[in-house]
């Protein structure tokens, strides 16, 4: 029994080994995503959040942009106040776990929600689930004709264009079911003295890796200048063409 004891401890002692030598070994094989060039130097996000983080915002903006007069309340908004400030009625009817939730979009004049995911079969499932969640739990505290359903019909696209004449990024986005935005990133290869609208008509691509991770947080803060008119971010020499653009 002894013996029995002491050979499992050592197989457990090489299996630990082993993990801390694979993991050691991925380590050095790829660079910290926060220490990627182009990045800032206190900046230790993975740089596809900023992708995500980026269309999340556009995508929102401009739902408010296309519905000027309507309420729309943004994933900065738990649904306890989603209730309460959008006079659908009462938060209180809320249970303590799902009060906080922040669903993506949430329209309380259209009575209508979106959940924003990357265009992939687990991104429209996720969507899916979420939307499904988000809408049972506010149903739940709302008047009988205040019901909330999936949101239909939401989709577009914008491009930025880098280094005037340099590479061109497409974000667009879709809702093939109720309540479910799907947003892709897509990229054009640089053509010479061509305009970004010809640029735009070119061969659609995979957005190459090298190039969300050098630009991934300027795209985001260039899509911020753009929505809300401030700043544009250091280094940034291109432009922005919205929605209302590329019609």
């Amino acid at each position: 029994m002894k013996e029995c004891g002491s050979r499992r401890r050592y197989n457990w002692g090489l299996a630990g080994f082993l993990l801390v030598l694979l993991a050691v070994l991925g380590a050095q094989a790829e660079p910290p995503s926060y220490k990627l060039p182009g990045r800032k130097p206190d900046s230790r996000e993975p740089w596809d959040a900023f992708l995500g983080k980026a269309a999340h915002f556009a995508i929102g903006r401009q739902y408010r942009v296309q519905h000027p007069n309507n309420v729309v309340f943004l994933d900065t908004v738990d649904l306890s106040t989603i209730v309460k400030s959008g006079e659908l009625g009462d938060p209180e009817r809320l249970s303590k776990f799902v009060r906080r939730l922040r669903p993506d979009i949430t329209d309380t004049e259209a009575l209508v929600l979106f959940e924003v995911k990357p265009d992939n079969e687990e991104g429209r499932e996720e969507g899916r689930e979420q939307a499904g969640r988000y809408l049972a739990a506010l149903n739940e505290a709302v008047e009988p004709d205040k019901k909330l359903v999936g949101g239909t019909g939401f989709e577009g696209s914008l491009f930025l264009e880098f280094e005037n004449g340099g590479a061109l990024w497409q974000l667009s986005w879709r809702t093939p079911e109720p309540g479910v935005t799907l947003y892709r990133w897509s990229y054009r290869r640089e053509k010479p003295h061509a305009s970004w609208k010809e640029r735009a008509a070119q061969k659609e691509e995979a957005l190459p890796r090298e190039e969300a991770e050098q630009r991934g947080e300027m795209a985001e803060q260039a899509l911020r200048a753009a929505y809300e008119k401030g700043e544009w971010p250091k280094g940034f020499q291109g432009q922005v063409y919205l929605p209302v653009d590329c019609h």
